[in-house]
């Protein structure tokens, strides 16, 4: 995808979640006018005519740096900070408008601060949390200045329950970005993991390509199994794919740990793999393919706990003249005996390579 591309499709993500933005501000703003019509607010109609025109009219901007593309040249092109620290500044003189349904109206608060959760830092989003905690302060001391207030502790208990409000939004704002850490560190290695897994099969690909097996000199031969991970389906049943990522990892690592620089594994498809052990005989092949079984029983994956690992193995050779899907449909069906024969353990089908 090109780099035009790519902006429009960013910009229209973040004009979609600029119009969910709108749709809050449509729904705080109904909500206010029904308490203003009910004769719930402090100011007269008039006054909450133009609060409205102003909030939106702060919304108009945002929708023309939007269309515009300038939001493109900050470092945060959804400019969450700006429109949240906006929403917050709108807070105090429209509460202002409300005395009894006060305590309803800061429920706002939370709407405002969730909309940063996903996109700001804990740093950013605990900065704007105190500039709304501070700008609510503000509001009770201007309005404590003006006139003597009638009920102190309704004031006092709206600062607690705003101050409880928003220490519990950072912690889980915090929280949230720690998960998606987390994630983002998973899903990078997993990628490259699977990059390994794709390079190793292209060693095979490679291989058979440059028809290497079938100049195989007279006598010489080569040793072919199939592998499979016992019970992985299992695994990701209980313990969630995560971890079956985890198995396949520690796999990978135990098969490079056991192997010589030119032996070549590959992922054969879902949880088998292909092993390919250039000039060898049946005994050395079986000891590689014991050795690798009992090196992954040993295996702890890491972050996961599980109580056995262990994998079935189904081994052939290569010899001069002998076709790749042949050998491997031999292994296939050694690697069935071996299943059938209660799993982690090794089978061979030897009887091309004597024939």
């Amino acid at each position: 995808m090109t780099r035009r591309g790519t902006q429009r499709s960013l910009q229209n993500l973040l004009l979609k979640r600029f119009a969910m933005a709108v749709a809050t501000y449509v729904m705080m703003a109904l909500v206010c006018w029904f308490a203003v019509i009910n004769g719930h607010s402090l100011g007269t109609i008039s006054t909450a005519a133009w609060l409205s025109l102003g909030v939106f009219g702060s919304q108009l901007v945002f929708l023309w740096l939007f269309l515009s593309g300038r939001n493109l040249r900050y470092d945060d092109p959804s400019l969450t900070e700006a429109q949240v620290l906006v929403a917050l500044a709108w807070q105090p003189p429209v509460l202002a408008q409300f005395d009894s349904a006060r305590g309803v109206m800061m429920i706002f608060y939370m709407l405002i601060l969730l909309f940063g959760v996903f996109q700001l830092t804990p740093k950013v989003f605990v900065r704007c949390a105190i500039f709304a905690f501070f700008g609510f302060a503000a509001m009770l001391l201007f309005e404590a200045y003006r006139m003597p207030m009638l009920d102190s502790s309704m004031a006092w208990l709206q600062v607690w329950v705003l101050f409880i409000l928003l220490v519990w939004l950072c912690l889980f704002s915090s929280y949230v970005q720690a998960m998606r850490k987390r994630m983002r560190q998973r899903r990078f290695a997993l990628q490259a993991h699977q990059n390994t897994l794709r390079g190793m099969m292209r060693q095979l690909e490679d291989l058979v390509a440059t028809r290497e097996l079938e100049h195989t000199a007279p006598g010489g031969q080569h040793g072919l199994a199939l592998i499979d991970l016992d019970h992985f389906k299992r695994i990701n049943d209980a313990h969630g794919h995560a971890a079956g990522d985890r198995v396949l990892q520690t796999f990978a690592a135990v098969a490079r740990a056991c192997l010589r620089d030119g032996d070549i594994i590959a992922r054969y498809g879902g949880e088998e793999f292909v092993l390919l052990l250039p000039n060898t005989d049946a005994d050395q092949f079986t000891a590689c393919c014991e050795r690798l079984r009992e090196a992954f029983a040993r295996a702890e994956p890491v972050g996961v706990k599980i109580d056995s690992l262990s994998l079935s193995a189904g081994m052939t050779l290569l010899v001069a003249g002998d076709e790749l899907d042949a050998a491997l449909q031999r292994a296939d069906q050694a690697l069935y005996q071996a299943k059938r024969g209660g799993r982690n353990r090794c089978d061979a089908s030897w009887e091309r390579a004597g024939a």
